[in-house]
């Protein structure tokens, strides 16, 4: 292949890598699309091609089409919550995050969300919400009729409904808000660690079997407080916490030994902590690990 074409393709690695990881909720699996779309790029006759990051664009959502239907029925079968595999976002892994709107795209609420829809409504909200596609050209991607394009973007809007935005304190204020947080929590003060919990504050923990997590969502400020304790005196004093911005929000990394044990997303509101969302699955914890080799942010609570 001419150098020119290589470094064409190499100009879309980060587009078609943000596109499949929207569309599949798996670093690893966009990882394994966008080679696969590199072998469709090779064999291509390039002179054909008009727009090279629309050809892409077919190409990655196609592809990623094909292993919605499977990655679904392997989730009906996952064990407890099933969570998107989180990745570090502060050196544009997934494009910028300039906006609430596109920090939202790529949040582990939003991804979680939407699993709801089909893969061809899924499609066609994130080729038009975080990719900014018209309807003709989602249409041309998907091969289906602008008509039938659009049905299929209303649909998916109907489904997720009103998300909300999560993203309201800025990382000063959430870093002190979870220095406080983890303090209450290492030191078992459950009467601080609830006034920092929303009421109606949610847990969700993914573990699939391979690490311990619950299998149901805990839910309300007593219960969350409760869980927290628990589960931070657990891994005790030699699992260090740090800092790192994950999928377009701080989060809490819990590391021992330069291995990643578990990954906490914390959404703010009001002051408050909303919902929590735990990825302990190591499985899950790869490419993450692999984007944090030194796992050298500074530390804070237990361990630190």
């Amino acid at each position: 292949m001419a150098t020119g074409s290589v470094d064409e393709f190499q100009a879309q690695r980060g587009r078609m890598f943000g596109l499949a990881y929207r569309l599949l909720g798996s670093a690893e699996e966009a990882e394994d699309v966008v080679q696969d779309a590199y072998l469709r790029w090779s064999a291509a006759d390039h002179a054909a091609i008009i727009a090279v990051p629309a050809w892409l664009a077919r190409v990655v959502t196609n592809l990623c089409l094909n292993r919605l239907t499977s990655a679904r029925a392997r989730r009906e079968r996952y064990a407890g919550p099933w969570l998107p595999e989180p990745v570090a976002t502060a050196d544009g892994a997934l494009g910028p995050l300039d906006t609430a709107e596109q920090r939202e795209s790529v949040s582990l609420a939003m991804l979680t969300l939407l699993e709801r829809l089909t893969p061809v409504e899924r499609a066609a909200f994130v080729l038009r919400e975080s990719f900014g596609y018209s309807h003709r050209e989602i249409a041309a991607i998907l091969d289906v009729s602008e008509a039938n394009g659009r049905q299929h973007y209303r649909r998916a809007v109907l489904r997720l409904g009103d998300s909300g935005a999560r993203f309201a304190p800025d990382m000063g204020q959430w870093r002190r808000l979870v220095e406080r947080f983890l303090r209450a929590a290492g030191e078992g003060d459950l009467g601080a660690l609830e006034q920092m919990l929303a009421e109606d504050v949610v847990t969700w923990s993914d573990g699939g079997g391979k690490a311990r997590a619950g299998r149901r969502p805990v839910v309300g400020r007593a219960n969350v407080a409760r869980l927290l304790a628990l589960g931070l005196a657990k891994y005790g004093t030699d699992v260090r916490v740090a800092m790192a911005e994950v999928n377009g929000a701080p989060a809490v990394i819990g590391h021992r030994g330069g291995r990643l044990m578990g990954v906490l997303v914390v959404d703010v509101a009001d002051g408050r902590v909303s919902a929590l969302r735990a990825v302990l699955n190591p499985e899950k914890l790869r490419y993450l690990e692999e984007q944090l080799p030194e796992l050298s942010h500074p530390a804070v609570g237990p361990g630190s």
